[in-house]
């Protein structure tokens, strides 16, 4: 699989991807074991977010191309792909015009579907804890879990979350208390030096995304 901007820029998508993956296991959380709830509704949003990604994308008899599919409604019905397309280009952003942040923001979301969602097929969770919640002094929230990893220790996972409507949406997932965010900021912002701009950093998703979809139609 091509690499845009090296190995540490891959690394970082691939952690942001897994983060995504990991989400399947809060189907099987444990209410009973949460304390310190600041917000009842945002535990029952994760809840319900991977209640709905262990039965929307696990089954291994769907093809892959309604895989995408349903990744990708999930991430545009439950993440704040806006938000995150503009937080991750960082100072960036402001240099674009909405040409190039309209194409980044569609090139950003078609990497993670093409390129993961293939993994949710194999994906078998085997439990998380969910433990609360917290409210930021910016007004989001921060759901915490601990994910049980049969062939590793716990991974603690929190998920950040942002009102939209009557309900949330996902701004961030911290992983062992490394944004996904930042990391995924500082893995474009070398690819965009790397490649003098962000049309270069466009261009190696662009190039990504292609070969992804080749690599399933030949599949």
């Amino acid at each position: 699989m091509t690499r845009p901007g090296g190995v540490g820029a891959i690394n970082a998508l691939r952690t942001f991807c897994t983060a995504l993956l990991l989400v399947g296991a809060i189907a099987v959380a444990h209410p009973a074991g949460a304390t310190g709830e600041a917000s009842p509704a945002a535990f029952a949003f994760i809840q319900e977010l991977g209640s709905d990604a262990v039965k929307e994308l696990t089954d291994q008899a769907i093809p892959q191309s309604e895989r995408e599919a349903r990744f990708r409604r999930l991430l545009v019905d439950r993440f704040d792909m806006a938000g995150i397309s503009r937080f991750v280009l960082g100072r960036y952003w402001r240099s674009t015009n909405e040409a190039q942040r309209a194409e980044f923001q569609t090139l950003f979301a078609d990497f993670i579907v093409r390129s993961y969602s293939m993994r949710f097929s194999d994906y078998m969770g085997k439990g998380v804890e969910v433990t609360g919640s917290n409210t930021g002094d910016d007004g989001t929230i921060l759901v915490h879990s601990r994910i049980d990893m049969p062939s590793s220790d716990d991974i603690a996972v929190d998920w950040r979350l942002c009102p939209k409507g009557r309900s949330f949406a996902v701004i961030d997932v911290i992983i062992e208390g490394a944004s996904m965010g930042v990391t995924q900021r500082s893995a474009f912002a070398s690819i965009v030096q790397e490649r003098g701009g962000v049309d270069g950093l466009i261009e190696a998703l662009r190039t990504q995304s292609l070969q992804s979809a080749n690599s399933n139609t030949v599949q």
